[in-house]
């Protein structure tokens, strides 16, 4: 079978990654910037850490409920006109929640507002990508999702530098300015791909793959996608919320138990290009599956150690793993449905992502509460990364034609 026409402009838009790279490391930036700046937040306004705290639910909430609206409407208007709204809204967000004068101004200047302008760049750039790429699909995916891994090591030390120097007034001034200062040129590289819009009547004809949001929304494709989406975040949210607590329990100093975290963003990272590249070889969906049982598997294994050198190895696995599988649900997702409505349907998907990010969290703390101590977090976290493993299997194989294009699969 010959290659369409279409097919060479595929695999060329690495300005596109690269501009989806920067916007999702300013927005992931911007947001976990609150984690710099709560204590001198509470300090100075004498604001409770629950409350400041809130504004991080919120934040997680909004991401996820508005990541839905901006993929349906990046379907109907294209990625850059969204890109540019999320990147407004960011700085805007910053600016005011620096202004606010109340706790209830500022958790929803920065945790409605900021969360719903962060979640412009993720659905509609990683849609955009996955649309634009064939051969190297996930080891572009990959790269965009990197973005997020750099922010800890770029975004968040400038702000602990800012909050040195200059009130925390001031420094969200200064986050919001540059927000604007490094998303606004990025919006430009942002651009559909008219090669896979233009295939998709082709691939229509081929495999028939869900015509409508409603019919994706139904299909087994992606029930099975939201599911694992869903299962994988839940597994290793709570790990990576508690592990810190979990160490300095088990007699770790603070400052050291602290970069256990650093250790599982690094691992995040390197997973995010490795599997990506793996995955362009052999497959989305059994280095998915594969990924999932190593997070299963590395969740459990933080029982068994208790020393800083013993973390760090579990963690370089643990942070590899849901770091590297994080990127490939969307590549399923590219496989399994139509470019024109790929925005919308990885909108739902990380809607149910939130929702499993937001569980882990407070299940753990309530079943330490429970019992005393975090052993059912890590044995739960495990089985749930299990269940993860086994909902990715059922997703549909998607057969390579000769001529190299993946067809659309049935809904």
């Amino acid at each position: 079978m010959n290659r369409p026409a279409s097919v060479p402009a595929l695999d060329r838009n690495w300005s596109l990654v690269a501009a989806g790279a920067v916007l999702g490391c300013v927005a992931i930036g911007a947001v976990f910037s609150l984690a710099v700046l709560l204590g001198p937040m509470g300090a100075a306004t004498g604001w409770s850490r629950a409350g400041l705290s809130a504004a991080m639910t919120l934040a997680f909430l909004s991401m996820g409920v508005a990541g839905f609206g901006w993929g349906l409407l990046s379907d109907r208007i294209g990625p850059r006109a969204v890109a540019l709204a999320g990147s407004l809204l960011l700085g805007l967000a910053c600016v005011l929640a620096s202004r606010a004068g109340s706790l209830l101004q500022f958790q929803l200047a920065y945790g409605v507002l900021l969360g719903a302008a962060a979640a412009a760049f993720f659905a509609p750039v990683i849609a955009a990508t996955a649309a634009a790429f064939e051969r190297r699909r996930n080891l572009a995916i990959s790269l965009v999702s990197a973005g997020v891994g750099v922010a800890p090591m770029t975004l968040s030390p400038l702000v602990a530098w800012l909050i040195t120097r200059y009130d925390w007034r001031t420094t969200l001034l200064i986050v919001g300015v540059l927000a604007w200062a490094l998303t606004l040129p990025a919006v430009r590289f942002v651009r559909a791909a008219p090669a896979a819009h233009a295939a998709a009547p082709a691939q229509a004809a081929v495999g028939a793959p869900p015509a409508t949001m409603a019919q994706a929304l139904r299909s087994r494709a992606f029930i099975v996608l939201g599911l694992a989406f869903f299962a994988c975040c839940a597994a290793h949210s709570g790990p990576i919320f508690h592990t810190v607590s979990y160490a300095i329990g088990c007699g770790l100093p603070v400052t050291a138990a602290v970069t256990i975290y650093s250790m599982e963003g690094a691992a995040g990272l390197g997973g995010r290009l490795l599997f990506g590249a793996l995955a362009d070889r052999y497959g989305a969906k059994p280095i998915l599956v594969g990924g999932l049982l190593a997070q299963a598997l590395a969740a459990a294994a933080y029982l068994a150690v208790d020393q800083l050198d013993g973390f760090y190895a579990v963690a370089l696995v643990f942070g590899m793993a849901y770091g590297g599988t994080m990127p490939l649900y969307a590549s399923l997702a590219r496989d399994a449905f139509d470019p024109r409505i790929l925005g919308g349907a990885l909108g739902a998907a990380n809607l149910l992502s939130s929702l499993g990010m937001a569980l882990g969290p407070v299940v753990g703390g309530w079943l330490y509460d429970r019992y005393g101590s975090y052993t059912w977090l890590y044995l739960g976290s495990m089985l749930v990364g299990l269940a993860a493993a086994a909902i990715a299997l059922a997703f549909p194989r998607a057969p390579r034609e000769s001529g190299g294009l993946r067809p659309a699969l049935q809904g």
